[in-house]
């Protein structure tokens, strides 16, 4: 910065020649370096709080007219004050050369602050479309993982074993429910399937899918296991990653004692462009093995949809989980 005000002011006197004013260089060269000094850091303070308003990748187009016009702003007036604080304190400018000075300085300031504010912006705006397109690549590598790890979770040779189990006894007590048992199995099944690449399904969708797959646990747990959907219709359109409803009322059975003794309630609830689902808490003494990455995943799969974030919320007699629900747009 101090090279740069030197250069300033020597581009100055050769633009401007002034053998009129006699004075000591010296003071012309401070006054170039502590201008040049605010200019910048001044810009630099209007960049920091510009990333915290004006995100470029939010909206790069307001955030180029509101960057541009406060940086050329605030540059005319730490310009033009010092200048005249150098007019009046430290060398008197002849009359008939004042206002060309006055005049030369701005130009010659403004045209290195919009040179120094394109360079600046430039850069910011190539660092951030370059950022965004690794966190695209991220999000897909992740996405996939996240999606094979849920499939994976699902279909497993214990899930399917539990409920082999349930239709074999159900084949030789009941026939009929058995094929009901075997048609809702494949329901859930084809919707795995069919939804493993989708990165959203609407909230009607998923809950099509969760009866038949809360129609195999209460086959399983019978009365032990109760399921209680209060779901406004506005929010049937609204869309959520597929399997995260599935993976929640899957970690309240994982996590928590399921008997006559202590039967388990679970409500979902969808109102207020929110899903929330809850559970009493009766936590198991043996818990089945997990990864401990459902929640997680869910909530790094919300991180690229909304600024929203996933709640969680447990006391001593419940356990609760707010998703937000997503707009199409």
């Amino acid at each position: 910065m101090i090279l740069a005000g030197i250069v300033i002011s020597l581009l100055l006197h050769s633009v401007m020649p002034n053998p009129d004013i006699n004075h000591n260089r010296l003071y012309d060269f401070l006054t170039s370096i502590i201008i040049t000094i605010i200019v910048w850091e001044g810009n630099l303070r209007i960049d920091h709080v510009m990333n915290q308003k004006f995100p470029w990748v939010k909206n790069p187009g307001k955030r180029l007219l509101t960057h541009t016009s406060l940086g050329l702003v605030f540059s005319v007036l730490a310009i033009y004050f010092p200048m005249v604080f150098f007019d009046t304190y430290v060398c008197r400018i002849p009359d008939d050369k004042r206002e060309g000075l006055m005049v030369g300085c701005l130009l010659i300031g403004l045209l290195v602050t919009v040179i120094i504010l394109s360079i600046e912006i430039s850069t910011q705006f190539f660092r951030q479309w370059k950022q965004s397109l690794v966190d695209v690549e991220k999000y897909k590598t992740e996405s996939v993982q996240a999606q094979l790890q849920n499939l994976k979770n699902q279909v497993n040779p214990h899930f399917l074993f539990n409920n082999l189990s349930v239709l074999s006894s159900l084949v030789y007590t009941d026939p009929d429910k058995s094929v009901d048992f075997i048609n809702q199995l494949s329901k859930v099944y084809r919707y795995l399937l069919d939804n493993k690449s989708s990165e959203l399904v609407t909230l009607a969708t998923e809950l099509e899918f969760i009866k038949s797959y809360t129609y195999l646990l209460q086959i399983r747990f019978d009365k032990n296991i109760q399921f209680d959907f209060t779901i406004e219709d506005d929010c049937l359109r609204l869309l959520i990653p597929p399997m995260s409803l599935q993976m929640l009322i899957e970690n309240t059975i994982k996590h928590n004692e399921v008997s006559s003794e202590l039967p388990l309630a679970v409500s979902i609830v969808a109102k207020n462009n929110e899903l929330i689902v809850a559970n009493n808490i009766q936590l198991r003494t043996n818990p089945e093995p997990g990864s401990k990455t459902g929640l997680q995943n869910i909530k790094d799969r919300y991180k690229f949809y909304s600024e929203k974030e996933v709640e969680i919320i447990m006391d001593k007699e419940n356990f609760i989980v707010k998703l937000p629900l997503l707009n199409t747009k």
